[in-house]
């Protein structure tokens, strides 16, 4: 079997910058196993596959497909840079060329957008609520937060940039605590609203890139702390990513740049 593959960075500002994600379009879909073994093997934060959802025609130019995500090490829900990377490949390469790419999975819409030489991503958000410190949590970090809020991520809130940028986790002990990953954010004052970082070491990535599922619930706490619906977020990853963000209820627009590092083909 011979399957396409193509590393896109995603949300980014340059060459080999933002996050590379692997994409890998099916016409139906593969086992499981296979798909996991494919995503240990290209060993990115994310691989993503995806499949014509041929039940659904879509509007004059838009297109629907099915789309499922792969770590390392599992699969997960909800990725936000590698479906703007998916989207990035399918606006690029169907032709017509379409203006809308509807993601479907488990019954749940994503859309991404081309909007001149940038893509929207339309993602759920999630809004964060204080929480108490899990044990651990300030040790794992490596300091105390200011603040700290989940939304199926920890989100920890510091006073300064430079204390997001300075920060050493221990991955072996974030990794055990109740949720999943631990965002981090801080105002900026570098031409940004703020900065953030992402670790998520129980899903086999210690620090992500550049997380779209991160600004899902950046994007609503900084509008609300700063009182305006649009964001500009940082990551500051070694990478680097730049995120603009909308925040509208129960949504949020996440808007980046995106560019093909690799074409090549998966020999099975």
């Amino acid at each position: 079997m011979k399957l396409p593959i193509y590393i896109i960075d995603a949300f980014a500002t340059g060459p080999m910058t933002g996050n590379p994600a692997a994409v890998v379009p099916l016409e139906t879909w593969l086992d499981v196993t296979t798909m996991q073994a494919i995503a240990g093997e290209i060993n990115l934060s994310e691989t993503v596959f995806t499949v014509p959802a041929r039940a659904a025609e879509g509007r004059h130019g838009e297109a629907n497909f099915e789309i499922r995500w792969f770590t390392p090490i599992k699969e997960v829900d909800m990725i936000g840079h590698a479906t703007l990377a998916a989207g990035f490949h399918l606006v690029e390469s169907l032709k017509p060329r379409p203006d809308k790419i509807n993601f479907i999975s488990s019954g749940a819409v994503m859309t991404v957008a081309a909007r001149g030489d940038a893509l929207e991503l339309d993602m759920p958000a999630l809004i964060p609520k204080d929480v108490p410190s899990p044990a651990g949590l300030t040790e794992a970090l490596g300091a105390k937060p200011a603040a700290l809020l989940a939304a199926k991520h920890y989100l920890a809130v510091f006073e300064r940039s430079e204390d997001v940028a300075a920060l050493r986790p221990d991955f072996a002990a974030l990794a055990k605590l109740p949720l999943p990953a631990v965002i981090v954010t801080a105002p900026s004052r570098d031409g940004f609203d703020f900065v953030s970082r992402f670790f998520a070491p129980a899903n086999g990535v210690d620090e992500d890139p550049v997380s779209g599922v991160a600004h899902c619930c950046l994007a609503p706490y900084w509008s609300e702390r700063l009182g305006r619906s649009g964001t500009v977020g940082r990551q500051i990853s070694p990478r680097g990513g730049t995120i603009k963000c909308e925040y509208h209820r129960d949504r949020v627009l996440l808007s980046g740049a995106a560019r093909t590092f690799l074409e090549g083909t998966i020999h099975i």
